[in-house]
């Protein structure tokens, strides 16, 4: 591809060389160099591209894409493009080399600090029961028809996104609906193309420390920069944070939520607890008129499932075909029933800060449980702050708490463990401690009575434990299986 067909989007300047370049690879790693093809500079929190200049050169590079000056380059047959940011030039960039492929699909973004994963796979649901051929792309993977592509990040970088939706258009989807992550939006992952529909769901304080977020103003700020980048925007109306989120939008607006002001809303409430099964009802009133059963429980599910609804009303899908994909929708780790009694209950969920277990544990206590177990554990190399947080919640809102290990990575997790105890400490929870997660599980599902609701938190969808950075299968589904095949007794 011609060089001045990649930059036509962007401003630079060509500061040495020729634009009558015909460019045969885009390249942001420099592990990946070959003859002829453009390289990106990225700064990275880690590494920064620039200082790769030369070796990539001397491998064949034929244009290099800079925001600062590079050394050693004066009367090397090389073409220096500079630009402002060479993150935000790599999207158009990448757009323009697999073809502009946002262009021939429609795609949705969901952003927002919870409820982003649940409420793309409850769409895709939705969408693929009325017929649809739904691309998916969030955090626990990429979804390209039968392909299923583990995710290395909420949002990928945008030469990965732009491949990705190539190969959606290759394989015939249609929609692709997408979790939009506040990382993302910051490092332009998602410019180079437009969003059909961006939907906001929550903000809570998040992804604040270093190389992430300097401020919860920052984190906001980023998510709202959904919200230039979108036709219509779907904006969940009850959250405190909408209207300030939304300052400088450029796209239409839709709400959505429980109050009475929003254009699609939820009303009548009404938990279902039946044996080894929570869910919940409402009606569904405003922009729409019908009743649905989700089961999964809570509020935050109701808002999922009208985020959901919102999204799907556009695409004209028959009020059945709504009901029917929200009665059967579940998603891996969230919120995750497994099968195993009808005396008691037991849940998989993603909860892994603070906030989250809140959340989670404050929905489940509605339901009124024999008991509330919680089992969790806290990573390693990650703020202690977090650990003393989650006990306090759990110690707080749990009857039990079984401490156990997450993902350890270099720490040693007793050492986690303690932290975690510490924060159970500033409350009158009782608590258990099992180093080993696999005997954490059999041991609660071992001691569980009748009407307990147990939930294991932390490990959601991931399939793995890590430990002095290699990572282990561990699945606890698979986990739960192996326990019950060997005998292990529960009422």
């Amino acid at each position: 591809m011609k060089l001045s067909e990649l930059l036509e989007q962007i401003d630079y300047e060509c500061i040495q060389g020729s634009m009558d370049v015909d460019v045969k690879a885009v390249v942001y790693d420099s592990r990946k160099v070959e003859k002829d093809c453009l390289f990106l500079c990225i700064e990275g929190a880690n590494f920064d591209g620039h200082g790769f200049a030369a070796q990539v050169v001397e491998r064949g590079a034929k244009v290099l894409v800079i925001s600062k000056e590079i050394e050693n380059m004066a009367g090397k047959d090389i073409t220096l493009i500079k630009v402002k940011d060479t993150r935000y030039a790599m999207a158009f960039i990448s757009a323009a080399w697999f073809g502009h492929p946002a262009e021939k699909l429609k795609v949705i973004g969901i952003t927002g600090t919870k409820g982003k994963t649940t409420s793309t796979w409850m769409v895709k649901a939705i969408l693929e029961e009325a017929g649809f051929k739904v691309g998916l792309i969030g955090t626990i993977e990429t979804l390209i028809g039968d392909t299923h592509i583990p995710a290395q990040t909420t949002t990928p970088e945008s030469y990965l996104l732009q491949e990705d939706f190539a190969k959606m258009v290759e394989a015939g989807i249609e929609i692709v609906v997408m979790e939009v992550s506040s990382q993302g939006l910051k490092l332009h992952r998602t410019q180079g193309f437009t969003f059909d529909y961006g939907i906001f769901t929550n903000l809570e304080p998040d992804h604040i420390a270093p190389n992430e977020h300097a401020s919860f103003e920052e984190y906001m700020a980023c998510k709202g920069l959904l919200f230039r980048q979108c036709r219509i925007g779907i904006v969940n109306r009850d959250d405190v944070h909408a209207h300030q989120l939304l300052e400088g939008h450029t796209c239409e607006l839709e709400t959505y939520g429980l109050g009475k002001d929003c254009m699609l809303r939820a009303e009548k409430l009404e938990l279902i607890h039946t044996p080894g099964e929570l869910g919940v009802k409402f009606h569904v009133a405003g922009l729409m008129d019908f009743e649905v059963e989700l089961p999964s429980p809570g509020r935050f599910s109701v808002y999922n499932a009208l985020c959901a609804i919102a999204i799907c009303r556009h695409f004209n899908v028959e009020v059945s075909k709504i009901q029917q994909a929200l009665k059967a929708a579940k998603v891996k780790g969230r919120i995750e029933k497994v099968d195993i009694s009808d005396k008691f209950t037991l849940l998989i969920d993603y909860a892994h800060n603070a906030m989250a277990l809140e959340s989670l544990l404050t929905t489940l206590r509605e339901y009124e449980p024999g008991r509330l177990i919680c089992v969790f554990g806290c990573g390693g190399n990650r703020s202690k702050s977090r650990r003393f947080e989650m006990g306090e919640v759990s110690g707080r809102l749990a009857d039990l708490t079984v401490i156990t290990s997450d993902n350890p990575r270099f720490e040693e997790p007793q050492d986690i463990i303690e932290d975690i105890k510490s924060g159970i400490g500033r409350t009158t929870g009782r608590y258990v401690e099992i180093c080993d997660r696999r005997e954490a599980i059999a041991w609660v599902i071992s001691q569980a009575q009748e009407r307990d609701l147990i939930v294991l938190a932390g490990k959601g969808h991931e399939d793995y434990q890590e430990i002095k950075g290699k990572k282990y299968p561990m699945d606890e589904r698979q986990i739960i299986r192996e326990l019950l095949d060997q005998g292990l007794k529960h009422i």
